[in-house]
């Protein structure tokens, strides 16, 4: 049995030809349903038109602002604890003072209960100057609180009370050489809590409600950790001890420094005023009669610049793996396999400036391969994190990028015949394309 079919329309074959095209997509962060994505790190938006045949894309040029929070809430780096010892006790200096001794009697309270001085500073971008500035307020405004109420509480210390108006005796500098901060106090001893359990079990905020789905922290973990402290408590130094084991000549025999480090018994530094008042870098002196001085120095250099990177992410497109970091799970104890995420984002983005500012660049080196190309892309999902999880906080700042698809266009066998209008010459060129 034969039949015959009759069409109309014969079927073209496949000549497997492909016309290779660069399509370039604008995308702005204002385009989205900001009803529906306030963030403007995470949002989907639907594209001009469909894109077919779609055989690569990565991320071609950007504009981001700089204007993200190093010290937040959600960083978990605004706060940091304390404890006082070995209070200045006017009676053992033969002072007979009613406002220290009021003091006296309220720090000896509070440090008999063995509680932390906790201190928050306020959510943003810091210089060192500013934050040596907002360290010294906040450690003193802690302090002075518990006076008070102390006093409150306390009708028997009603004269103190009167003369009191705060607790200054703390102050943290910028060592503008070495790049360290430096802590002091001028009558009071002092003790860096970098173990509390504020910074191991998140009592400062909910970690389970805003911090949940981020990596673990083992750099980064506390405004500490910035500053250049370690997880290790950090007591401070008595200047009279420091200066007498490290300064074995008498005043006679050293050279004019080294006295004057003697006689002073403080710490000094020699590049300068200090608080820009003619201290000659003298940021320590005692205060109260008698009172011994107490410092620290941070081991390590201050980390005020914030993340370097941020990741983009988008649903279908991401070719980047990314490393994790290690923990201990049942996971890492029992395979040799890492922790890692294969495919993880879509393009890595240096983040080059600090706050406030924006940035400008270019041809990011990852493409993501189609084989066979995609069929069609006409919605993205998009999103931008940190390498800990945390979404990136762009605020009301708004930013653009665009991307680069490479399709590949099918084209239909055909014959060519050119005529040179000039030469009146006919078929000068035969091809197929």
């Amino acid at each position: 049995m034969s039949s015959t079919i009759f069409n109309t329309h014969p079927l073209i074959n496949n000549a497997n030809q492909y016309f290779y095209e660069k399509k370039y997509i604008s995308i702005h962060s204002e385009d989205r349903d900001i009803s529906k994505y306030p963030n403007a790190a995470q949002f989907e938006i639907e594209l001009p038109q469909d894109y077919l045949n779609v055989a690569s894309a990565r991320l071609y040029s950007w504009s981001f602002p700089s204007n993200y929070n190093v010290f937040s809430v959600f960083n978990y780096n605004v706060t940091m604890t304390f404890k006082l010892y070995n209070l200045y006790n006017p009676g053992s200096h033969n002072t007979s003072d009613a406002l220290l001794e009021g003091i006296f009697a309220a720090l000896y309270d509070y440090s008999n209960s063995d509680k932390e001085y906790v201190v928050i500073i306020e959510t943003g971008f810091y210089n060192p100057n500013q934050m040596a500035t907002e360290l010294t307020n906040k450690f003193n405004e802690v302090i002075t609180n518990i006076i008070n109420n102390f006093f409150d509480s306390h009708p028997e210390y009603a004269e103190a009370q009167s003369k009191f108006i705060s607790y200054n005796r703390f102050s943290v500098v910028y060592n503008s050489v070495s790049q360290k901060m430096w802590f002091g106090n001028n009558a009071d001893q002092f003790v860096l809590t970098n173990d509390s359990a504020i910074f191991f079990n998140r009592q400062f905020v909910d970690s389970n409600c805003i911090r949940k789905n981020l990596l673990p922290q083992f750099s980064d973990w506390g405004l500490p950790a910035y500053l250049g402290f370690s997880r290790c408590p950090t007591h401070a130094l008595n200047a009279d001890e420091t200066f007498s084991i490290f300064n074995k000549q008498s005043p006679d025999t050293a050279t004019s420094s080294e006295a004057a480090l003697l006689y002073q018994k403080t710490p000094r530094f020699y590049y300068g005023d200090v608080t820009g008042n003619g201290d000659n870098g003298f940021w320590l002196v005692p205060g109260a009669p008698g009172a011994s001085v107490y410092f620290v120095e941070a081991p390590f250099k201050i980390s005020f610049m914030g993340p370097a990177y941020m990741y983009m992410e988008i649903e279908g497109l991401n070719c980047i793996d990314e490393t994790s970091p290690w923990n201990l799970s049942n996971f890492t104890a029992h395979t040799n396999q890492t922790n890692g995420i294969v495919n993880s984002s879509f393009a890595k983005i240096a983040i080059p400036t600090t706050p406030i500012s924006q940035w400008f660049d270019e041809e990011t080196a990852p493409y993501k391969y189609f084989n066979p190309p995609a069929e069609r892309i006409r919605k993205l999902n998009i999103k931008f994190r940190y390498h800990n999880g945390q979404n990136v906080d762009f605020g009301q700042f708004e930013y653009s990028f665009m991307l680069e698809f490479n399709l590949l266009t099918p084209q239909q066998q055909r014959s060519y015949n050119i005529r040179d209008a000039f030469g009146l010459v006919q078929n000068i060129t035969s091809g197929r394309g």
